[in-house]
């Protein structure tokens, strides 16, 4: 009787420890999404009026990376002028007419940088641009590690489970799903360009092969026209 109550007790206490050890797995997962913080990547596509610029504001702190990718989707030359200030009013980069650029500002400013796209160059044609900016190095992990040292037992295991190496790993899968969300992004924006650039072309093929056939038609009627009037003799012939 000693023994099956000993039985029991044994296999009360191992559900419980399989119960805390996922309510301790639960816990993990859900602070390790929340330490991934707030993502600080931005992307937009906008029109860009003839004869105007646009500027944009992305804040960033000190010691961090700012990366700017930015294409020009559609309109007229697929091109654009692209200026990125600093905080204290520097001129970081410059381009003239260029369809597209990428470009890394390593280390940053703390403050608020300016990122411009000017199209006064062009009275009559609209541009549409589409940028993407991604901000590293803003401490998005700043509240996660308090949720990681909470997860300790007060004897100091992890309950068997390597806690850190997973959260490594959660991390670096994090990242390299993050890019490659982005790279899908730039792979649709050159998709919409080379949309864009080919149905301008296939107007641009319609319209003047409609305009070749019409000439070629005047032609083969003002021909027909002039050597019918060759042969057609109005005098009249007396016998």
């Amino acid at each position: 009787m000693l023994n099956l109550s000993m039985d029991v007790l044994r296999v009360k206490l191992n559900t419980k420890t399989r119960l805390l050890g996922l309510a301790v797995v639960f816990v993990w997962g859900v602070s390790s999404v929340c330490c991934f913080g707030q993502n600080q990547d931005s992307e937009f596509t906008f029109l860009l009026p003839a004869g105007r610029s646009e500027c944009f504001y992305q804040t960033a702190l000190k010691n961090g990376t700012m990366e700017v990718e930015y294409q020009v989707i559609a309109g007229a030359g697929m091109d654009v002028d692209f200026t990125v200030l600093s905080p204290k009013g520097v001129r970081l980069i410059m381009e003239s007419r260029r369809s597209d650029g990428i470009h890394v500002v390593e280390p940053t400013d703390e403050g608020d940088y300016e990122i411009c796209f000017d199209n006064s160059f062009s009275r009559f044609s609209e541009k549409m641009v589409f940028f993407e900016i991604i901000v590293e190095g803003q401490g998005g992990d700043a509240g996660g590690d308090e949720e990681w040292q909470g997860l300790e037992e007060p004897d100091g295991s992890l309950l068997e489970y390597k806690l850190e190496d997973i959260r490594e790993s959660m991390e670096s899968l994090h990242k390299r799903l993050e890019r490659s969300r982005q790279m899908q992004t730039v792979l649709r924006a050159f998709e919409a360009r080379d949309r864009n650039l080919l149905e301008d072309n296939l107007w641009r093929v319609s319209f003047w092969s409609c305009a070749s056939v019409l000439v070629m038609l005047c032609v083969a009627l003002t021909q027909v026209y002039t050597v019918r009037r060759l042969f057609d003799d109005k005098r009249r012939v007396y016998t």
